[in-house]
Protein backbone atom coordinates (compact mmCIF):
# COMPACT_ATOMS: atom_id res chain seq x y z
CA UNK A 1 0.00 0.00 0.00
CA UNK A 2 1.13 3.55 -0.75
CA UNK A 3 1.75 5.42 2.52
CA UNK A 4 -0.42 8.44 3.23
CA UNK A 5 1.22 11.78 2.43
CA UNK A 6 2.79 13.74 5.24
CA UNK A 7 1.78 17.00 3.59
CA UNK A 8 -0.91 17.56 0.97
CA UNK A 9 -1.78 20.74 -0.93
CA UNK A 10 -4.86 20.98 -3.12
CA UNK A 11 -5.12 24.05 -5.40
CA UNK A 12 -3.66 26.33 -2.74
CA UNK A 13 -3.73 30.07 -3.26
CA UNK A 14 -2.40 32.83 -1.01
CA UNK A 15 -3.43 36.47 -1.34
CA UNK A 16 -1.55 39.13 0.61
CA UNK A 17 -2.56 42.78 0.58
CA UNK A 18 -5.12 42.05 -2.10
CA UNK A 19 -2.46 40.63 -4.41
CA UNK A 20 -2.30 36.93 -5.40
CA UNK A 21 1.15 35.60 -4.47
CA UNK A 22 0.58 31.83 -4.69
CA UNK A 23 -1.78 30.45 -7.32
CA UNK A 24 -3.37 27.02 -7.65
CA UNK A 25 -0.51 24.98 -6.14
CA UNK A 26 -1.07 21.25 -5.63
CA UNK A 27 1.38 18.56 -4.51
CA UNK A 28 1.87 15.83 -1.90
CA UNK A 29 4.97 15.04 0.15
CA UNK A 30 5.56 11.37 1.00
CA UNK A 31 7.13 10.07 4.22
CA UNK A 32 10.92 10.32 4.07
CA UNK A 33 10.88 12.45 0.91
CA UNK A 34 13.16 15.47 0.47
CA UNK A 35 11.51 18.16 -1.66
CA UNK A 36 13.15 21.39 -2.81
CA UNK A 37 10.97 24.36 -3.72
CA UNK A 38 12.91 26.47 -6.20
CA UNK A 39 12.27 29.78 -7.91
CA UNK A 40 13.60 33.27 -8.44
CA UNK A 41 13.04 36.05 -5.93
CA UNK A 42 9.37 36.98 -5.84
CA UNK A 43 8.17 33.61 -7.16
CA UNK A 44 6.14 32.90 -4.00
CA UNK A 45 8.41 30.32 -2.35
CA UNK A 46 8.59 31.84 1.13
CA UNK A 47 4.95 32.93 1.06
CA UNK A 48 3.96 29.33 0.33
CA UNK A 49 6.03 27.68 3.06
CA UNK A 50 4.76 30.21 5.62
CA UNK A 51 1.21 29.26 4.63
CA UNK A 52 2.05 25.61 5.34
CA UNK A 53 2.75 26.42 9.01
CA UNK A 54 -0.14 28.86 9.40
CA UNK A 55 1.89 32.09 9.26
CA UNK A 56 0.16 33.19 6.06
CA UNK A 57 -3.56 32.60 5.46
CA UNK A 58 -4.57 30.08 2.81
CA UNK A 59 -6.98 32.06 0.63
CA UNK A 60 -8.16 29.24 -1.64
CA UNK A 61 -7.75 25.48 -1.71
CA UNK A 62 -6.66 23.38 1.25
CA UNK A 63 -3.63 22.06 3.13
CA UNK A 64 -3.54 18.83 5.14
CA UNK A 65 -0.76 17.86 7.55
CA UNK A 66 -0.51 14.17 8.49
CA UNK A 67 -4.00 13.70 7.08
CA UNK A 68 -5.58 16.51 9.12
CA UNK A 69 -6.82 19.76 7.56
CA UNK A 70 -4.46 22.59 8.53
CA UNK A 71 -7.08 24.58 10.53
CA UNK A 72 -7.73 21.50 12.69
CA UNK A 73 -4.12 20.36 13.09
CA UNK A 74 -2.87 20.46 16.68
CA UNK A 75 0.19 18.18 16.84
CA UNK A 76 2.74 20.86 15.99
CA UNK A 77 5.43 18.94 17.90
CA UNK A 78 5.57 16.76 14.76
CA UNK A 79 6.47 19.74 12.57
CA UNK A 80 9.72 21.69 12.63
CA UNK A 81 10.01 25.08 10.95
CA UNK A 82 13.24 26.99 10.30
CA UNK A 83 12.52 30.58 9.19
CA UNK A 84 14.69 32.63 6.89
CA UNK A 85 17.20 34.90 8.66
CA UNK A 86 15.64 34.78 12.10
CA UNK A 87 16.70 37.36 14.69
CA UNK A 88 17.90 34.62 17.03
CA UNK A 89 20.92 36.74 17.98
CA UNK A 90 18.88 39.65 19.36
CA UNK A 91 16.58 40.13 22.33
CA UNK A 92 17.09 38.32 25.64
CA UNK A 93 20.69 37.06 25.99
CA UNK A 94 20.84 33.29 25.61
CA UNK A 95 23.44 30.62 25.10
CA UNK A 96 23.49 28.23 22.18
CA UNK A 97 22.31 25.35 24.37
CA UNK A 98 19.46 27.42 25.80
CA UNK A 99 18.18 28.28 22.33
CA UNK A 100 18.40 24.67 21.15
CA UNK A 101 16.75 23.44 24.35
CA UNK A 102 13.76 25.69 23.60
CA UNK A 103 13.03 23.34 20.71
CA UNK A 104 11.96 20.73 23.29
CA UNK A 105 9.12 22.85 24.73
CA UNK A 106 6.39 21.13 22.71
CA UNK A 107 7.69 17.74 23.90
CA UNK A 108 7.70 18.59 27.63
CA UNK A 109 4.96 18.72 30.22
CA UNK A 110 4.46 22.26 31.54
CA UNK A 111 6.69 23.15 34.53
CA UNK A 112 8.41 19.76 34.47
CA UNK A 113 12.21 19.65 34.17
CA UNK A 114 13.66 18.23 31.00
CA UNK A 115 14.40 14.52 31.14
CA UNK A 116 17.80 12.99 30.65
CA UNK A 117 16.66 11.71 27.26
CA UNK A 118 15.66 15.25 26.30
CA UNK A 119 19.04 16.60 27.42
CA UNK A 120 20.78 13.96 25.31
CA UNK A 121 18.60 14.86 22.32
CA UNK A 122 19.69 18.51 22.60
CA UNK A 123 23.33 17.46 22.79
CA UNK A 124 22.94 15.25 19.73
CA UNK A 125 21.30 18.09 17.80
CA UNK A 126 24.24 20.37 18.62
CA UNK A 127 26.69 17.71 17.52
CA UNK A 128 24.86 17.12 14.24
CA UNK A 129 25.23 20.75 13.19
CA UNK A 130 28.79 21.06 14.49
CA UNK A 131 27.98 23.48 17.33
CA UNK A 132 28.56 21.32 20.42
CA UNK A 133 31.85 23.11 21.18
CA UNK A 134 29.96 26.43 21.33
CA UNK A 135 27.09 25.26 23.53
CA UNK A 136 27.89 27.78 26.29
CA UNK A 137 28.57 30.71 23.94
CA UNK A 138 26.09 33.57 23.64
CA UNK A 139 24.16 33.27 20.38
CA UNK A 140 24.71 36.98 19.72
CA UNK A 141 28.46 36.34 19.34
CA UNK A 142 28.01 33.85 16.49
CA UNK A 143 28.28 34.45 12.76
CA UNK A 144 25.16 34.38 10.59
CA UNK A 145 25.99 30.88 9.39
CA UNK A 146 26.50 29.61 12.93
CA UNK A 147 23.21 31.16 14.05
CA UNK A 148 21.45 29.39 11.20
CA UNK A 149 22.96 26.10 12.37
CA UNK A 150 21.60 26.81 15.86
CA UNK A 151 18.11 27.31 14.40
CA UNK A 152 18.36 23.96 12.62
CA UNK A 153 19.57 22.30 15.84
CA UNK A 154 16.64 23.85 17.74
CA UNK A 155 14.25 22.32 15.22
CA UNK A 156 15.97 18.93 15.36
CA UNK A 157 15.78 18.93 19.16
CA UNK A 158 12.00 18.69 18.83
CA UNK A 159 12.39 15.44 16.85
CA UNK A 160 9.89 16.46 14.14
CA UNK A 161 8.57 14.09 11.50
CA UNK A 162 8.28 16.95 8.99
CA UNK A 163 10.85 19.71 8.58
CA UNK A 164 10.10 22.92 6.67
CA UNK A 165 13.04 25.23 6.01
CA UNK A 166 12.87 28.64 4.34
CA UNK A 167 16.14 29.30 2.46
CA UNK A 168 18.46 27.96 5.18
CA UNK A 169 21.50 28.77 3.02
CA UNK A 170 20.63 32.44 2.38
CA UNK A 171 23.60 34.57 3.44
CA UNK A 172 25.26 31.53 5.04
CA UNK A 173 28.88 30.50 4.51
CA UNK A 174 29.59 27.37 2.47
CA UNK A 175 30.78 25.33 5.46
CA UNK A 176 27.50 25.98 7.28
CA UNK A 177 25.51 25.15 4.14
CA UNK A 178 27.27 21.79 3.95
CA UNK A 179 26.72 21.12 7.68
CA UNK A 180 23.00 21.90 7.39
CA UNK A 181 22.63 19.79 4.24
CA UNK A 182 24.38 16.82 5.84
CA UNK A 183 22.17 17.10 8.92
CA UNK A 184 18.98 17.15 6.85
CA UNK A 185 20.17 14.14 4.90
CA UNK A 186 20.57 12.26 8.15
CA UNK A 187 17.05 13.16 9.25
CA UNK A 188 15.64 12.01 5.92
CA UNK A 189 17.50 8.71 6.23
CA UNK A 190 15.86 8.32 9.65
CA UNK A 191 12.42 8.67 8.04
CA UNK A 192 11.60 12.38 8.38
CA UNK A 193 10.19 14.33 5.45
CA UNK A 194 11.92 17.55 4.45
CA UNK A 195 10.61 20.51 2.44
CA UNK A 196 13.30 23.11 1.83
CA UNK A 197 12.94 26.43 0.03
CA UNK A 198 16.03 27.25 -2.01
CA UNK A 199 17.18 29.75 -4.59
CA UNK A 200 19.62 27.15 -5.91
CA UNK A 201 20.39 23.57 -4.89
CA UNK A 202 24.09 24.00 -4.06
CA UNK A 203 25.25 21.56 -1.34
CA UNK A 204 21.68 20.27 -1.00
CA UNK A 205 21.73 18.71 -4.48
CA UNK A 206 22.67 15.14 -3.41
CA UNK A 207 19.77 15.04 -0.92
CA UNK A 208 16.93 16.13 -3.17
CA UNK A 209 14.43 13.53 -4.36
CA UNK A 210 12.15 16.00 -6.07
CA UNK A 211 12.04 19.61 -7.21
CA UNK A 212 8.96 21.83 -7.32
CA UNK A 213 9.72 25.02 -9.24
CA UNK A 214 7.59 28.13 -8.92
CA UNK A 215 7.24 31.10 -11.23
CA UNK A 216 4.89 33.97 -10.39
CA UNK A 217 3.27 31.78 -7.74
CA UNK A 218 2.51 28.85 -10.05
CA UNK A 219 4.12 25.42 -10.32
CA UNK A 220 6.01 25.16 -13.62
CA UNK A 221 7.98 22.00 -12.84
CA UNK A 222 7.44 19.07 -10.47
CA UNK A 223 9.81 16.16 -10.86
CA UNK A 224 13.33 14.80 -10.37
CA UNK A 225 16.13 17.37 -10.07
CA UNK A 226 18.19 15.95 -12.94
CA UNK A 227 15.41 16.80 -15.42
CA UNK A 228 14.90 20.41 -14.33
CA UNK A 229 17.64 21.72 -16.62
CA UNK A 230 17.53 18.93 -19.19
CA UNK A 231 13.75 18.88 -19.46
CA UNK A 232 13.62 21.03 -22.58
CA UNK A 233 10.24 22.69 -22.25
CA UNK A 234 10.88 23.61 -18.63
CA UNK A 235 14.48 24.69 -18.93
CA UNK A 236 13.83 28.10 -20.47
CA UNK A 237 11.91 29.18 -17.37
CA UNK A 238 14.95 28.62 -15.18
CA UNK A 239 17.98 29.94 -17.01
CA UNK A 240 18.88 31.85 -13.82
CA UNK A 241 18.85 28.60 -11.81
CA UNK A 242 20.60 26.51 -14.42
CA UNK A 243 23.74 28.62 -14.33
CA UNK A 244 24.23 27.75 -10.64
CA UNK A 245 23.02 24.16 -10.65
CA UNK A 246 24.49 20.80 -11.57
CA UNK A 247 22.83 17.37 -11.23
CA UNK A 248 23.58 15.29 -8.14
CA UNK A 249 26.45 12.83 -8.42
CA UNK A 250 24.17 9.92 -7.54
CA UNK A 251 20.52 9.09 -7.83
CA UNK A 252 18.36 10.21 -4.87
CA UNK A 253 17.49 6.61 -3.97
CA UNK A 254 21.16 5.96 -3.27
CA UNK A 255 21.25 8.54 -0.46
CA UNK A 256 22.94 7.18 2.60
CA UNK A 257 24.76 4.31 0.78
Amino acid sequence: MTPSPVLSLDRVGVVLGGRPIVRDVSFDVAPGQVVAILGANGSGKSTLVKALVGLNPVSTGSVSVFGTPLPDFRHWERVGYVPQRSNVGTGVPATVREVVTSGRIARRRPFWPMSRAGYDTVTTALELVGMADRATHAVSTLSGGQQQRVLVARTLAGEPDLLLLDEPNAGVDHASQEAIAETLGGRADAGASVVVVLHELGPFAPLIDRVIALREGRVTYDGPPDQLVDGGAHAHHYDDLASDWSPPMQAPLERGN
